[in-house]
């Protein structure tokens, strides 16, 4: 396999094996990369077929509680990619042109938005993203790397672009995942180095966005600002998608997957006792849906053991031992909370 035609601002370019005879070769030879043999995929269902990436997007339909709006969002940039797809393999007029010219077969811009309260799937969402680029040939690797400002920013003169460059290294080839991506930028601090780490992010979501993917996450209110105080970063973002809260029956079959993928379930009475926790903490500061569910069921397997431990010389069952009672989750703070508050009716 020869060497991946990008290079990262401030890197060298990895010399193209064998003779070129234009500077537009590198370019030509990654556009005729992503062209699949003629004989192969000439419908929606043989695409899908070849690539199985209709199977990631079950994956997510079948994994993922809630979400429909994502979901739907999710299904339209797979049918972009595969009726490009298409166009590639049937050598459509405008295509054969660019690349008999030297120019490159452009994919379609993939770099995204992803905004959102926290727990709310983001970084899962990503990842299957990831995966479904990779199968459909728009990436080469399909993995994801998540990083914050800490993996980019330095923190003296000369330390960020190193740092962003390694990072962009490590991602060429799949998914770039920037959360709470607001951070990078602050104006108020004229000795901040975020800028140079946009900057550089800038140059190769342009020139290398057939080899990279770049998501940038946060709440939505402040990627709103961000955008507008970077325009150059938003112009290169072609799919926005805001996340949802999880409304309190999803949130309550999260926690009965979550439970269930380590084997525990809820004990008689349980489920509602969670429910009437779910109704207390969502109204609460720093809730973080589903990853708030997780912490919550967490904490309550830690009181069960608790429980079960105190009582040294009874045998316990299996049933015992994989029970959440209701007892575990009524003796949280949250419910403790809420007995110690003022009642106005008194």
């Amino acid at each position: 396999m020869g060497s991946p035609m990008y290079s990262i601002p401030g890197t060298a370019a990895p010399a193209p094996e064998g003779p070129t005879h234009s500077g537009s070769a590198a370019a030509t030879g990654a556009a005729a990369a992503r062209v699949p043999p003629a004989d192969r995929a000439h419908t929606v269902s043989e695409v899908l077929g070849e690539s199985q990436a209709d199977a990631v997007i079950d994956e997510l339909d079948r994994d993922l509680v809630g979400l429909a709006p994502v979901k739907a969002r999710i299904r339209d940039i797979a049918a972009l990619l595969v009726i490009d797809r298409l166009r590639m393999n049937l050598g459509l007029e405008i295509d054969r042109l660019r690349m008999n010219l030297g120019l490159e077969a452009r994919a379609p811009s993939l770099h995204m938005s992803f905004t959102g309260n926290p727990g709310t799937g983001k970084t899962t969402v990503a990842l299957r993203m990831a995966q479904i680029l990779n199968r459909l040939g728009y990436v080469r690797k399909g993995h994801l790397v998540a990083v914050t400002r800490d993996d980019l920013v330095g923190q003296y003169i000369g330390h960020t672009a190193p740092k962003t460059r390694e990072v962009l290294k490590r991602a060429m080839g799949g998914v770039l995942f920037i959360d709470e991506a607001y951070y990078l930028y602050r104006p108020e601090n004229e000795r901040d180095y975020g800028q140079e780490a946009i900057e550089i992010l800038l140059q190769v979501m342009e020139n290398q966005r057939d080899d990279l993917v770049v998501i940038l996450a946060g709440y939505k209110d402040r990627m709103d600002t961000f955008f507008r105080s970077n325009p150059g970063m938003s112009s290169r973002i072609a799919h926005h998608l805001d996340f949802p809260d999880y409304a309190p029956a999803e949130l309550l079959l999260i926690a009965e997957r979550l439970l269930a993928q380590q084997n525990y379930r809820f004990a008689a009475g349980a489920r509602e006792a969670f429910a009437e926790y779910l109704a207390q903490r969502t109204g609460q500061p720093n809730f973080a849906n589903a990853r708030s569910v997780r912490n919550a069921l967490d904490r309550a397997r830690l009181r069960q053991a608790s429980r079960l431990f105190a009582d040294r010389e009874r045998r316990l069952t299996a049933e015992e031992l994989s029970s959440i009672a209701p007892s575990d989750i009524r003796a949280s703070r949250v419910f403790q909370a809420a007995l110690a508050a003022p009642n106005p009716k008194t």
